[in-house]
């Protein structure tokens, strides 16, 4: 695994953006160890702590701290770099804050990828780009069902809506301007990826259980949990970062196949409540309680959701390394300890994963 990403990824120019984010702040760091150089372009991070700047991100890349709605400048910065890859982050990622910002949650997500798309038209060498988008972009019907690369996109809420028109818009620009059949003529190809509910050291992003949890602990405050029966498909951060990652290399070696949407996400069976998370993290933990609390004005957000992994399984060789559980635990060992070793906990948390440590 850490071999092959090393061969394809040493001394390659990669095109980060969203790169001061939870996420993009992991990414950041895998792709230091495997030796990219990467130039990110991102807005500054938002509040602290921030696990951007616990882990020193400026130090692992050429960062530009600017809009991606400003098409000139980014088209002038992702032109100047001529990447190699480009992985695109960058997004208003929080279902419950699109409820108050629509417009901007649509700008962002929608505009932005065709920003950057546009942009990637007038390179002129060999670009493979990954659109990272979410599980929350199919017409959640709420049952008891395992959603394909193949089924309906759709969007209850602003952020959900938004992503899936990125992946509308995503495909738009494939067709129109870098189809497969046409490759040696732009020599640029395009897939999108699809991940659950990704937890890990270092995210502090309101209305999430992860953060909520530890602010709670930190307070020394019971944690009040709402909707302790949704099932979400939870996954370590590092899981569906290797996918991205693999699935640029696999289009990196046949870019004419890869072109397509892959979903990244637990293995089957192993999807587990929010208040199930919540015992798991507790206990690992050794401190901490919670109450199931009630929001009458709560907007919506989906019960139930899960993923079809197979297509990953099966074309690129991925699979999750680590049940749900195992990565409840690994990601509170990294809030437990990280005060102390941010950089390290970060570094030796990617090394395990990759076996090399």
């Amino acid at each position: 695994m850490f071999d092959i990403l090393k061969s394809t990824y040493q001394g390659k120019k990669v095109f980060l953006t969203g790169h001061t984010g939870f996420k993009g702040s992991w990414m950041l760091a895998m792709l230091k160890v495997l030796g990219a150089q990467t130039k990110g372009y991102a807005l500054a991070p938002e509040g602290e702590p921030s696990v951007y700047n616990l882990i020193e991100g400026d130090d692992l890349c050429e960062s530009i701290i600017h809009d991606i709605l400003d098409v000139e400048y980014l088209e002038k910065e992702l032109l100047e770099y001529q990447p190699d890859f480009i992985f695109h982050f960058a997004a208003q990622s929080l279902v419950r804050r699109s409820y108050n910002t629509p417009l901007d949650t649509f700008e962002v997500n929608m505009l932005g990828t065709a920003n950057l798309l546009n942009a990637a038209r007038e390179l002129t060498r060999k670009c493979n780009i990954v659109v990272v988008t979410t599980d929350k972009v199919y017409e959640n019907l709420e049952r008891d069902y395992a959603y394909t690369e193949s089924d309906k996109l759709g969007g209850f809420d602003p952020y959900s809506s938004s992503k899936a028109c990125a992946e509308i818009t995503t495909r738009s620009f494939r067709q129109s301007f870098f189809h497969p059949d046409n490759y040696d003529d732009h020599n640029i190809s395009i897939a999108t990826a699809r991940s659950g509910n990704v937890i890990g050291g270092g995210d502090w992003a309101e209305d999430r259980i992860i953060p909520d949890i530890v602010r709670s602990l930190d307070a020394r405050e019971k944690l009040n949990l709402r909707n302790p029966a949704s099932t979400r498909p939870w996954q370590h951060v590092l899981e569906p970062l290797y996918g991205y990652l693999l699935l640029g290399a696999k289009m990196d070696e046949e870019p004419q196949q890869f072109s397509e949407a892959f979903n990244f996400g637990p293995s089957p069976g192993d999807e587990l409540s929010v208040e199930d998370l919540v015992k798991i993290t507790l206990d690992r933990w050794g401190a901490g309680e919670y109450e199931v609390g009630t929001d009458a004005d709560a907007p919506h957000e989906a019960g139930l959701l899960k993923l079809d992994i197979s297509k990953s399984q099966d074309r690129l060789g991925w699979k999750p390394k680590m049940s749900s559980a195992e990565a409840i635990n690994k990601t509170v060992d990294w809030y437990s300890t990280y005060k102390d070793d941010p950089i390290g906990i970060t570094e030796r948390q990617i090394k395990e994963y990759f076996g090399t440590e």
